[in-house]
């Protein structure tokens, strides 16, 4: 009994102790020392290291044969855009684009358990921590590697694949590609087909995403006579605020119980968020306790559907959230496209009418992978801006099994899955730039 005891405690004891990840190949080990090397690069807003990562991107995109163009569409000439080119056999057919931001968000050292610019890779569970590790810098090193794999294999290209790496998609891409795709660069790219960036997935599915929510920004301000902090009357300023402010929680409660109940995805559904409030009369020790300020605003992170009717919103907005019979002025922001060049939403379709959808899902199935139900982004990537062209665009960053950390303290991504995302990119690659359609 005692013996069964001991060989219990052990087994208990052996179970706590991680075991150490598949060990690599010389191979996957340069590829996973590749993605360290790029993630060492603090490219982290608002000094982003642009030039030091254009030092490591370019030099590695010509040892593989790729054409290299460096892009500026910024007066201070300062935040690059590159361009690495894999040429087809047949250049007159639109051409493969495959985009990665080079900027991150900033960290805090302090909130992680290694360094965010280490590139930490523990051997005890494969993960490498860094910022930027899932969003996104992970891709260019997975587009190149599955490049390098496919030319070890021999293969040629059809059409023409083009890899876009763009400053500022952290901060709304407006020296970056916002204004490429609006350039003669970009038209002579003669783009046909575009994959940005996606999201981690919790299972063994990978996500996919047709579509990016619009990006608003709204200041509801509130005027009123001040008066005593005693005073009870009507159409104080603060409390007009207070009353619009309840009107917009019952709408993003409603909205918000969607998603609680699994009927919409995050993507599906309005959100809208206060992000600040500013009202009272400052003092130097704070704020005047004793009287009730004659103006106050409030302003509110408000993202939409490329489906939803946006008139039937500004309406809303109008009427119900800033009605002017209480004092209310509103400033509404609109970032970035709402529609694209033929006023369509800025959707890209999922279904056999689209020849490149079918491509896609075709080559995630023949890499052995699974695909869950399109979605549209939460949030907001650069293919807003591909999709506002009328070209098809798709979000998709190979992750499976991985909890969601963009932008979140100990951002990583285990070695295992961003060597799988490699072998799923060969199968991209080489189904799309094959397809003749």
């Amino acid at each position: 009994m005692r013996r069964l005891s001991h060989f219990l405690l052990v087994a208990v004891l052996l179970a706590a102790v991680p075991h150490p990840a598949h060990p690599l190949t010389e191979l996957e080990s340069s590829q996973v020392r590749r993605f360290q090397d790029y993630l060492r690069i603090c490219t982290a807003h608002p000094t982003p290291d642009y030039a030091g990562a254009a030092a490591f991107l370019l030099p590695y995109a010509a040892s593989l044969g790729l054409g290299t163009t460096t892009l500026h569409f910024s007066a201070c000439k300062s935040k690059p855009l590159l361009l690495l080119t894999w040429p087809g056999t047949d250049p007159s057919l639109p051409s493969i684009l495959l985009n990665s931001h080079i900027d991150s968000v900033p960290a805090e050292p302090e909130y992680w358990i290694h360094p965010p610019y280490a590139a930490h890779h523990d051997p005890a569970t494969g993960r490498v921590y860094a910022r930027g590790a899932q969003d996104d810098k992970c891709l260019p090193i997975q587009y190149l590697e599955a490049i390098r794999g496919l030319q070890a294999a021999g293969f040629a290209p059809t059409r023409t694949v083009h890899i876009s790496l763009v400053p500022d998609e952290e901060i709304g891409a407006e020296d970056g590609h916002e204004k490429f795709v609006q350039s003669e660069e970009f038209r002579a790219l003669n783009v046909g087909f575009m994959l940005d960036e996606g999201q981690a997935s919790l299972t063994d599915e990978y996500r996919v995403f047709y579509a990016d929510r619009l990006v608003w920004k709204l200041i509801v301000k509130a005027t009123g006579a001040p008066g005593h902090g005693s005073k009870m009357f009507d159409g104080a300023a603060v409390e007009n605020l207070m009353d619009i402010m309840e009107t917009v929680a019952g709408f993003r409660e409603a909205q918000f119980a969607k998603v609680k109940a699994g009927k919409s995805g995050p993507g599906e559904v309005v959100s809208v968020n206060p992000v600040y409030m500013n009202a009272g009369t400052p003092s130097p020790t704070g704020f005047v306790m004793n009287m009730q300020p004659s103006e106050a605003e409030v302003g509110f992170d408000l993202r939409l559907p490329p489906t939803e009717d946006i008139e039937q919103i500004i309406r809303r907005i109008k009427e119900e959230w800033a009605p002017a019979h209480k004092n209310l002025t509103y400033q509404l922001m609109m970032k970035g496209p709402v529609r694209d060049v033929a006023g369509r939403p800025l959707v890209t379709l999922t279904n056999e009418s689209n020849p490149w959808w079918y491509v896609f899902e075709h080559a995630i199935v023949s890499s052995g992978g699974k695909l869950a139900k399109p979605e549209i982004l939460s949030s907001t990537t650069d293919a807003r801006f591909v999709r506002q062209m009328g070209v098809p665009a798709l979000g998709f960053s190979p992750m499976i099994n991985t909890p969601i950390l963009l932008h979140d303290h100990n951002e990583y991504l285990e070695d295992k899955v961003f060597l799988r995302g490699i072998e799923v990119y060969q199968h991209l690659i080489k189904a799309l730039s094959s397809f003749k359609g």
